[in-house]
Order: C-alpha cells, then sequence, then structure tokens
C-alpha cells in the first residue's frame, strides 16, 4: 500500500468508525511504508524514522502508528543515530488525516536509548526545531511522553536509567509544561516545569518558567524569566537550593568546592540572575549549620574550579560545627594526631568570603562586633580575624595555610594575632576553668610551622609569644604568705582559696624553635614581692617544665618551686633552697599542690570548649 493510500484508508476509517465507542484491534502494516509514511511528519524537524520489527495500525481510540526496535536519525536515513530501540508510538491528528495530512498529535517511546542533550549529534535537529518555533510553525506534537528509557552519558560518566518524562504543549496554549524522572549515579531524580512559552524562547524574547528538581539528599526550585542571548541561557528571578548533605550533593553531581568538609547541611533561598555558568545574587539568604546569614554573592563555573565570592552578615552565628572538625583534626584525645593535614580536601574551589556578625559563639566563648575574611585559593587557605570584641576587649588575627612547593602532602602555617585589654578571668571562666587570675590582658603572636600531621606541626613550630597584664590579680593563694611559711599554704587555704595576690604588672615571652617554647623572661612584680618564670614548653610532649623564684622584698626572703608534668596534670612543688623542700608541708602549712597556680586542664582544648564541639 502506497503512504497516500495509507493516508486515505485512515482517514476513511477514521471517518466510518468516528461514532462506534469502543476501540479496534490493530492490524499489521508493511514498515518501510509506514515509516515512510511517518518521515514526512518528521522531516521539518531534522530526523529520520527507520524501524527493524512490526508495525501496527489502530485507528480508536485514536488513529496511531506502532514501530518496534526504532532507530531516529539526523538528517537522512543513515543519519547520526541519536534514538535507538523500543517501541515507538505516533499519534495523529484525525482532522489532518481528513485532508491526507500526516500531522502528529503525540509522541511516547517506550524502552529507548537516547542520546544526551549536549551531544553533538543534536546538533541540527535543535537548530531545525529552533527556527520552526521562531517562525511561529504549528502543528507540532501536542504531548510527548517517554518510559522505560535510557539517556546515554550525562556527563562524563554514567548513563541516565528509567527515564521518564511527559511534556504537553496543548494546541490552544502558548504555554509547556511537564515532568520527569531518572535514576543516575545510583539517585533517583525528579523534575517538574510549568510556564515555558517555546515560541518566545526561540524567537530571542523571555518567557516565564519554574521548575523543581529534588534528588534524595536534597532539591532545588526557581520561578522567573529566561531567555538566550549569544547562544547563552539567561535566567533572572528567585531559586532555593536545600540539601542536607553539601558534600554529599555535590559528589553525586561530580562537582567539588572549598572548604567542603567542613559543611553540611546547606540551604540558599535569594534573587538571582545567571548568564550561562555564572549567577549573582543580588540579594541572598544562606544557612549553614544551624546559622542564618544574609547578604549579596556570585558564582562562576566557567572555568575548572568553582569561583565563589560573597558579603554576609549574621545577627548571630553559632562556630561550634567548624569547632568539631577541627577537634577531631587536631586534638589529640581523638587519636588523630596522625591524620593528614593537606590542604586539598579543603581548596576544591576559588571562595573569597567577606563575614561579620554581631555576635558569635566558639563553644563557651562568645565573641561580639565581628568581623572576618575567608580566601581560598588552589593550595592555599587563609583566615583573616580583622577585628572582635572579647570580654570588654578586642582579638585580631590571621592564619595562612599553604601548601608546600616540595611535598603537595604537607601544609606550611603562618599565624599570627594580638589581643588587647582582655578579661583573663572572665575568659577562663567561660572556658570553664577557675578564675585564677584576673585582670587585663594584652598579647601577641607570630607563629609558623609545617607538617603533615598535626604531631608533625607541633615538631616544627617556631616563632615568639608574649602575655602581659598590668594591674592584676591571682585568686585562691598569697604568695607572700607562701613565702613567709617557706614555700608551705596555710591549712586549708587552697579548700577555702580566700588568699589573694595583687600585682602590678606580669608578663610572659615565649621563643619558639622546634616545637619548644624557652621562657626566657617571666615575671611578676608586687608591693611586697617579686617572681620570675623560667623553663620551657614542648607542644609535641604535651609538657611543662619550669621553675619559679618569688622574692619577698621584705626581709629578703625567697621561695623556689618546680612547675613541671604533662599538659593535664602540671604539679608545683617547693624546690629544695636554703633547708626548704618536700617537708615543708610538715613545718606550718600545706605543700604547694595543683591548685590555683595549676595550669587548665588541657592547654590544647579546654574542657568547657571541648564540651560544646560536636
Amino acid at each position: 500500500m502506497s503512504p497516500r493510500r495509507l493516508i486515505l484508508a485512515l482517514g476513511l476509517g477514521t471517518l466510518t468508525l468516528a461514532g462506534i465507542g469502543g476501540a479496534l484491534r490493530p492490524w499489521s502494516v508493511e514498515t518501510g511504508r509506514a515509516a515512510a509514511f511517518v518521515g514526512g511528519a518528521l522531516e521539518p524537524y531534522g530526523l529520520a524514522l527507520t524501524a527493524d520489527g512490526p508495525a501496527e495500525v489502530t485507528l480508536l481510540p485514536s488513529p496511531h502508528l506502532s514501530f518496534t526496535r526504532t532507530r531516529l536519525a539526523s538528517g537522512e536515513r543513515d543519519g547520526p543515530v541519536l534514538i535507538e530501540g523500543g517501541r515507538l508510538t505516533i499519534v495523529f491528528s484525525p482532522l489532518a488525516l481528513l485532508s491526507g495530512q500526516a500531522e502528529i498529535g503525540s509522541v511516547a517511546l517506550d524502552g529507548a536509548r537516547i542520546a544526551a542533550a549536549g551531544d553533538p549529534r543534536w546538533a541540527a535537529p535543535l537548530a531545525r526545531l529552533s527556527e520552526r518555533l521562531r517562525q511561529g510553525g504549528g502543528g507540532h506534537p501536542h504531548r510527548i511522553g517517554l518510559s522505560n528509557a535510557t539517556i546515554a552519558g550525562i556527563g562524563d560518566d554514567g548513563d541516565a536509567r528509567d527515564v521518564a518524562i511527559d511534556v504537553a504543549w496543548p494546541a490552544w496554549s502558548s504555554t509547556l509544561d511537564g515532568s520527569a524522572s531518572l535514576t543516575w549515579r545510583g539517585a533517583r531524580t525528579s523534575l517538574t516545569f510549568a510556564g515555558l512559552r517555546p515560541n518566545d524562547f526561540a524567537a530571542g524574547a523571555r518567557t516565564p518558567f519554574s521548575a523543581t528538581l529534588a534528588w534524595p539528599e536534597g532539591s532545588i526550585g526557581a520561578e522567573g524569566s529566561a531567555g538566550l542571548a549569544e547562544d547563552r541561557l539567561r535566567l533572572a528571578g528567585r531559586a532555593r537550593l536545600e540539601t542536607r548533605s553539601l558534600p554529599a550533593t555535590l559528589a553525586w553531581i561530580g562537582r567539588d568546592a572549598p572548604l567542603l568538609p567542613l559543611s553540611g547541611a546547606f540551604a540558599l533561598d535569594g534573587r538571582f540572575e545567571s548568564d550561562g555558568r555564572s549567577a549573582t545574587w543580588q540579594s541572598l539568604r544562606v544557612t549553614v549549620g544551624g546559622n542564618v546569614l544574609e547578604g549579596a554573592g556570585s558564582l562562576s563555573l566557567a572555568g575548572p574550579r568553582a569561583s565563589i565570592q560573597a558579603t554576609l552578615a549574621a545577627e548571630s552565628l553559632n562556630l561550634a560545627p567548624v569547632l568539631g572538625a577541627l577537634v577531631r583534626m587536631f586534638d589529640p584525645d581523638t587519636g588523630a594526631r596522625s591524620a593528614s593535614v593537606a590542604l586539598a580536601p579543603l581548596t576544591g574551589g576559588d571562595l573569597d568570603l567577606r563575614l561579620s556578625a554581631a555576635a558569635a559563639r566558639a563553644g563557651p566563648v562568645l565573641v561580639q562586633d565581628l568581623a572576618a575574611s575567608v580566601l581560598v585559593r588552589d593550595g592555599s587557605v587563609e583566615v583573616a580575624l580583622n577585628r572582635a570584641s572579647l570580654q570588654g576587649g578586642t582579638l585580631k588575627g590571621r592564619v595562612a595555610l599553604q601548601t608546600s612547593a616540595d611535598d603537595p602532602a604537607e601544609t606550611e602555617v603562618r599565624a599570627q594575632g594580638a589581643l588587647d585589654r582582655v578579661d583573663l578571668g572572665a575568659l577562663l571562666s567561660d572556658l570553664g576553668e577557675s578564675r585564677w587570675l584576673l585582670g587585663p590582658t594584652q598579647g601577641q603572636f607570630a607563629l609558623e610551622s609545617g607538617g603533615r600531621d598535626a604531631a608533625g606541626g607541633a615538631a616544627r613550630v617556631g616563632g615568639r609569644a608574649v602575655l602581659a597584664m598590668e594591674n592584676g590579680t591571682i585568686a585562691g593563694l598569697d604568695l607572700a604568705d607562701v613565702v613567709h611559711r617557706n614555700g608551705a599554704v596555710a591549712p586549708g587555704a587552697l579548700a577555702r582559696r580566700n588568699g589573694r595576690t595583687a600585682f602590678e604588672r606580669a608578663a610572659v615571652t615565649l621563643r619558639f624553635g622546634d616545637g619548644v617554647g624557652e621562657i626566657d623572661e617571666g615575671f611578676l612584680k608586687a608591693p611586697n614581692l617579686t617572681a620570675t618564670l623560667r623553663g620551657r614548653m614542648s607542644l609535641p610532649g604535651r609538657r611543662l617544665d619550669a621553675r619559679a623564684v618569688l622574692n619577698l622584698r621584705e626581709p629578703g626572703r625567697s621561695n623556689a618551686f618546680e612547675i613541671a608534668g604533662p599538659w593535664d596534670a602540671v604539679t608545683v612543688r617547693a624546690a629544695v633552697q636554703g633547708g626548704i623542700g618536700p617537708d615543708a608541708a610538715q613545718r606550718g602549712g600545706e605543700a604547694v599542690v595543683p591548685g590555683p597556680l595549676q595550669l587548665p586542664a588541657s592547654l590544647s582544648l579546654p574542657g568547657g570548649a571541648r564540651a560544646f564541639a560536636p
């Protein structure tokens, strides 16, 4: 049967059976002639159909042809294959058939393998489709459906499987709506979109749209307008992204981001504009780990590395998640001192972040009026604390991390900072320690190190640190009374903690080399006594060994004390000097034992801070 006779038969059959309720059984037709019949309807779209299996025609409830083992090629039948396999069903417009024309009303394809949309083989058909839409061409399919399909090679690797697509563009409407679902890299993903005007889009005009994409770890939704300019997709509107795990989501799509191991749950909401592979947010609301920040930002995916710029502010910040991540990396009590500190996991993209907060809490420590910046580049991380108020004083600092040029697994560290008039007693109380030292404190440090892990870095610390206090007080202990008692403490004094030592100035200077800090200048000046401190602090060994000498101005008596032990068990004992020794307790008081003079339980991370670290 010739194609023309087939058209007439379908038309007459439709007219004859239009009033019959029910459906006719399909009957077989010659595959080649049926494909040639459909070819006239597909040719305007730059597609050619061939089929290896049988073809069937059915008139009711609507006239349609079905093909098996189909193949759709670009241009000619022997052109590049776009779609192969499966069962293709084409429904025709009954009115067009009566006039002897094959006009496609809807298309359904089941079980086929399809080339990805970005495949160069689609270039010619898409160009033909765009031209047809720009010219306002009618007669387009009103519905396109895919089921059980496979889309080959989405991204660098991996096929999308179990693809189901349903697109509706009714003849009476100028807008296109649709939905899709698929399984890619083991995750079931769904997409819905609505309001798109294909004719306007193809003509270069802007079209409204709304779309939602959901996957197991989160979702993204956007609404606004879309358009093409210089072959680049441009969007504008409002978008919201939510994910329970940003690292898992980015790993799923094969992307990386700066500081990724320190992130978790993430949400973004704001008004945006995009141009190709870059986007800007004029207003932005970001939620990270329970913190809510507002500001503006931009994202570029044009290069091999994601590039992010943002200026964000918050009323309050909880830095406990970041503190917890750093504790797990560097705190020896977690058993992770040998864990790698290579920067590669943290520098998977470029970041330029300006951050401010009215208040920020790092565990139990509260800082106010915070202004900071974070700069991430390939192989480097720089964090600057430009301004912060801490317990009545100010705090500033900067830490620069750089991947070693000789060993990518090694990280070089440079840190410097200063504090001015910080109430040390209040800070100790926040950290869960006794307020044994009171007064405004000043200090500064400049340190550098490097290594493959925390232990190696501790063994290479070098630099200088200075801490000083004026008009301060040692609470709980009267040092003059200790000297009068030949290095002993009055019975019960440590328990009562009713002693006090007021002083005019105290300072300590440490010079670090190879992880050991030499106390080359430590002193205390009080109205009735002076004290000196010498010794060393070992960072690799986590141990303190020092000697303090107390001198009464009147009547010129002195005592010496040995301060030694691991950081979590430092003891203070009277040194043998002028008949003074450990038996001093038998001569009028308690021996000097861990108490007001003992260091905090953990210099690396106080217990109060550790309790706030997840």
